[in-house]
């Protein structure tokens, strides 16, 4: 037994995976998506909670700030993906190329047959769940934002909102939010009907995102036992031991 652990030991390979700023990405990506949930669910359960008008402002605003900091990191990984190393392209993040389909096919057909294929970057299947991920990412981003001006008058739209809305004589720096004596009541009246769609998107995308986040890493956790690649480990050391040669390797595609 001791024998052949050290000979599947001494067969594995290292390889680079994830570079430092890849990890970052997704480091401080779960951090301010944990802070957003918890400050979202509260805001959407303030009844319940009992919290009052200016708690409830807080929350937002804290949710907004936190929101910020989601938005550029994201900003940022797109553009990592542009100019970055080949690992953190966007050919080796999201599905689609030449051989992509014949790599799914072949991937799902080894996987039935108890071989599951090595990969140094995401599987099939996984940059799946990252093209997901980044449309919901995406979703969340822009309709947040809008949000963030039309409840909290903050930028980037927040300046542009207020004046549009501020009642006749009222400067729109002013504007505060849960004061319609500063809003024109037509203005705001319009604002408000636009604002429920965008309002339900982002509760929607919301909802979608904590759905595939506990498919992405119920994922990691069955390739952690059935492939043996470390996912999570690499994600923190930036490398990945293989006991194969892995199928996406830049090198030989």
């Amino acid at each position: 037994m001791r024998e052949s652990r050290s000979e599947e030991v001494a067969q594995l390979k290292t390889y680079r995976a994830w570079d430092a700023a890849v990890r970052s990405f997704h480091w401080i990506n779960l951090l301010c998506f944990l802070g957003l949930v918890a400050l979202g669910l509260a805001i959407l359960n303030d009844k319940a909670l009992g919290l009052d008008r200016e708690a409830k402002i807080l929350l937002k605003t804290v949710h907004v700030w936190i929101g910020y900091a989601f938005v550029l990191n994201l900003v940022f990984r797109m553009l990592w993906a542009t100019v970055g190393p080949a690992q953190a392209s966007w050919r080796m993040l999201l599905p689609g190329g030449r051989r992509y389909l014949e790599d799914l096919r072949g991937f799902i057909a080894d996987w039935r047959a108890n071989r599951p294929r090595q990969y140094i970057g995401h599987n099939p299947l996984g940059r799946l769940s990252v093209l997901v991920l980044i449309i919901l990412l995406l979703a969340q981003a822009v309709t947040g934002l809008i949000l963030a001006g039309t409840d909290l008058f903050m930028p980037p739209l927040g300046g542009w909102l207020a004046a549009k809305v501020a009642a006749p004589g009222v400067d729109p720096a002013s504007l505060v939010p849960y004061a319609p004596q500063l809003y024109d009541a037509t203005a705001i009246a319009a604002m408000r009907g636009w604002r429920s769609m965008v309002a339900e998107l982002h509760e929607i995308a919301f909802y979608g995102l904590l759905v595939t986040v506990a498919v992405h890493i119920t994922g990691v956790v069955v390739g952690e036992f059935r492939e043996g690649t470390g996912l999570v480990s690499a994600m923190i050391t930036g490398k990945k031991s293989l006991s194969s040669p892995p199928v996406d390797d830049p090198e030989k595609r």
